[in-house]
């Protein structure tokens, strides 16, 4: 994959060494002295750009035409909008990602101004915490690359309303599937008749709107705990 990031501050900087190094063509635009001091110790001189990613003759010379995707990462709102625009209308990037650092200015970040994919830190951080408080003990092990399905893990504790009961009683969502069961060091298939028991480890394929129902079968109230 080929990607252009514009702004070398932290986001961006972190962005470039993660894609470059999973072998990925990363070129990075910046023009701050000081951040440029920076990078120039943290990144390959050979994939950052002086210059202001606002200028539409920077990103020719970052080789705009050949990316698949441009990540906007300035400090500037507005400056993000600007270079998704541009990079969509002028140069036909398929695909365009911003960093919103103004949380009030997020209803902007749409189509209108060519952003694909809008990344705000504050929606982020709340839908962070709304399913860690959601999902209780389960942990996420790997979200699949397309679509919003998860594989997660639960330990089932005494109380759990899964303790006890075959898998084909139990109302698993639809859009979920239990993939295995650990138990003292074995692995179990998890046939319809096999029972849950104390401190078995659940692991389970599911969407994000199954997860909580799956919570609530796998996990213990914090008021049973007590």
């Amino acid at each position: 994959m080929n990607v252009l990031i514009a702004g070398g501050g932290r986001t961006g900087a972190t962005v470039a060494r993660t894609l470059a190094a999973a072998r990925h063509e990363v070129r990075l635009i910046e023009h701050r002295p000081d951040v440029l001091a920076h990078l120039h110790r943290e990144l390959p001189t050979e994939i950052i750009y002086e210059g202001n990613a606002g200028d539409p003759r920077t990103l020719e010379l970052a080789e705009i035409g050949r990316a698949d995707v441009l990540v906007a990462c300035m400090p500037e709102d507005a400056a993000n909008l600007s270079i998704c625009f541009v990079a969509r209308e002028r140069f036909k990037v398929p695909r365009t990602i911003a960093a919103i650092s103004n949380p009030r200015t997020a209803w902007l970040f749409n189509k209108t101004f060519h952003v694909d994919v809008a990344l705000n830190q504050a929606d982020i951080l709340a839908g962070l915490i709304e399913q860690e408080m959601s999902l209780g003990d389960m942990m996420t092990l790997l979200k699949l690359r397309h679509g919003d399905y998860s594989l997660v893990s639960e330990k089932l504790l005494a109380g759990a309303p899964a303790v006890g009961k075959p898998i084909q009683e139990l109302p698993i969502p639809r859009a979920a599937t239990i993939c295995a069961i650990l138990r003292r060091g074995e692995v179990v298939i998890p046939r319809g008749n096999v029972r849950f028991e104390i401190d078995d480890e659940v692991l389970a394929l599911a969407n994000a709107a199954s997860l909580p129902e799956l919570a609530a079968l796998f996990g213990v109230a914090a008021a049973s705990r007590t």
